[in-house]
């Protein structure tokens, strides 16, 4: 496995962006799509849900696998190099994912995670984001 810089790994990082990711836009064109309209980003609710359905009481995250470790998928691997800092980033970003979850069902939302792996089964998603959005 080759090895970066920390300068080269830090460059790559300023990259990894935590709004408009695609697995949030192929989300949001298949609610779109499927008829719901939305508010994206609202900062005044804990954790700025990526969708927020305010009519409904009902907010979307799309979580990438890596980041928020989706247990059980091979995508939520830890790195090799620097595992310290990395196991530490990543719980704290399920820690975070916890606190923030807890904040909005206190609130009276409803809470849904679609994960990154998820996206491949489109009609598995629609079918699933259907029954939330319409419970």
């Amino acid at each position: 496995m080759d090895t970066v810089s920390p300068q080269r790994r830090s460059e790559i990082m300023a990259c990894v962006r935590s709004k408009d990711t695609a697995p949030e836009l192929v989300v949001r064109r298949l609610v779109h799509g499927m008829g719901y309209r939305f508010r994206l980003h609202r900062k005044d609710l804990p954790g700025c849900p990526d969708l927020v359905f305010r009519s409904r009481g009902k907010v979307i995250f799309v979580h990438g696998c890596f980041w928020h470790q989706h247990r059980g998928c091979s995508r939520a691997r830890t790195p090799s190099t620097n595992r310290q800092y990395w196991i530490a980033k990543i719980e704290r970003n399920r820690s975070r994912d916890m606190t923030v979850g807890r904040q909005l069902r206190a609130a009276g939302w409803g809470v849904m995670v679609i994960w990154e792996c998820e996206l491949s089964d489109v009609k598995r998603l629609a079918k699933r984001a259907k029954a939330f959005l319409d419970g």
